[in-house]
């Protein structure tokens, strides 16, 4: 029967663990909890491919209870009711260490069918998931568990696995075949931190080679491998976020980078978005021709659509870095829809009423003093309601533009 590598060379202790020493180094927090053989209610987080299966199968020996597995994708209730059936029998007389994989697919009923166990004791509880485990768990299985990232794998690390593979894989060979200098390297550093999508590499490799495991055939295998993008899960938001936030750092190559990484993974419209919203929020008054300049990259990029699309992006975000920043725009309509949204601002000032609302016969004198016809186009008068005609929501930002409007109202409105 077939058995992927990846099953095949899984490491049965810590040791041969590749990567996560944050957590499974000499003096790691998981490794010391590991050896002291007092296992807590653990929640393992992090991509795929790097070791959370793996550990929990090691700690799972470690233990006298009875190990069950489950994966959330495809399990239920009735699957944890049988587990709990099991409970306080001969089956289980040290209890449950449940490995429940892809928790973030049970929904707050399952993930709270576990509580009385788990809080008794009688089950210890093994997760693992790919998402953030403080959007996706239930709280008060947060509340009863510890939390453990695991990490991308470094390529250094990662290649210690590809070379394991390899070795593994020729001693089952008659004729063992050779590897050009450079193979192990290039599935390493490919395979985007991703264990498992190396050794899968290293077995489509051996499968098909005839004498040599060639560069060329290692470059084609994992052309595309490094990149890690789920559209609806945290890498997604993590990389529109980090494009944003090195906007707003004036960090050109850091946005450059992240843009390519959307749209390496096609994701041209959430780019484009992000953008937009860019111009107005952080740029905003320092360089207000920033949001018609940005405005055209992004309509000539969904025009010519990807590839061609990473040129008037790429112009974009060179030119959204490079700019002078200021948030006092967003900061003025924040401040004035806290106002609203507590209940501030009723009504109008009388004079910015429209005449045409008073009932025939009933017309009273509005009193509006129209700006055009005073010195500098401006007059003195209530624009905002009475209980906040003290409000201010805009201050001048520092930046050149803002300061030259600055300058000009002061003169005109200094009394």
């Amino acid at each position: 029967m077939y058995k992927p590598l990846a099953d095949e060379i899984r490491p049965e202790s810590l040791e041969d663990v590749v990567g996560q020493r944050h957590i499974l180094g000499p003096d790691g927090l998981l490794r010391r909890i590991v050896e002291s053989e007092q296992i807590p209610n653990m929640i393992f987080y992090g991509p795929s491919g790097t070791g959370k299966t793996t550990v929990a199968r090691i700690i799972a020996r470690k233990t006298n209870r009875s190990l069950r597995k489950l994966n959330a994708t495809t399990a239920g209730i009735a699957d944890i009711k049988r587990i709990i059936d099991e409970l306080d029998t001969f089956l289980t007389p040290g209890g449950v260490l449940l490995y429940l994989d892809e928790i973030q697919y049970f929904n707050k009923k399952q993930q709270q069918s576990l509580l009385e166990f788990i809080e008794d004791g009688r089950i210890t509880l093994i997760a693992s998931t790919t998402e953030n485990p403080y959007f996706c768990v239930f709280n008060a299985i947060l509340s009863r568990s510890t939390v453990f990232e695991f990490k991308p794998v470094s390529p250094e690390d990662a290649e210690k696995a590809v070379k394991r593979a390899m070795d593994l894989l020729n001693r089952q060979r008659e004729k063992p075949l050779s590897i050009e200098d450079g193979v192990t390297r290039r599935i390493a550093s490919a395979c985007g931190g991703d264990v498992r999508k190396a050794l899968n590499a290293v077995e489509l490799l051996f499968s098909t080679a005839r004498d040599t495991v060639t560069l060329q055939d290692a470059r084609d295998v994992t052309q595309r491998s490094a990149m890690r993008y789920d559209r609806d899960g945290d890498e997604h938001f993590d990389c529109l976020s980090a494009l944003m936030k090195s906007l707003r750092g004036s960090d050109p190559d850091a946005a450059v980078h992240y843009l390519g990484r959307l749209l390496e993974a096609g994701d041209l419209i959430g780019a484009s978005r992000r953008i937009l919203c860019s111009a107005s929020e952080d740029i905003g008054l320092a360089y207000p021709q920033a949001v018609p300049i940005v405005k055209a990259c992004v309509d000539s990029a969904l025009q010519l659509g990807l590839p061609e699309a990473r040129l008037p992006l790429a112009q974009a975000v060179i030119v959204l870095a490079t700019a002078p920043k200021s948030n006092t725009a967003c900061v003025a309509i924040d401040r004035a829809l806290g106002d609203i949204r507590a209940g501030k601002g009723r009504g109008f000032p009388r004079e910015l009423q429209n005449v045409h609302a008073d009932g025939t016969g009933f017309e009273r004198e509005q009193g509006y003093l129209y700006p055009h016809d005073f010195p500098h186009r401006w007059v003195k008068q209530q624009y905002l309601p009475d209980d906040l005609k003290d409000a201010r929501y805009y201050e001048y930002g520092d930046n050149k533009t803002e300061q030259a409007a600055k300058r000009y109202w002061d003169e005109i409105k200094k009394e």
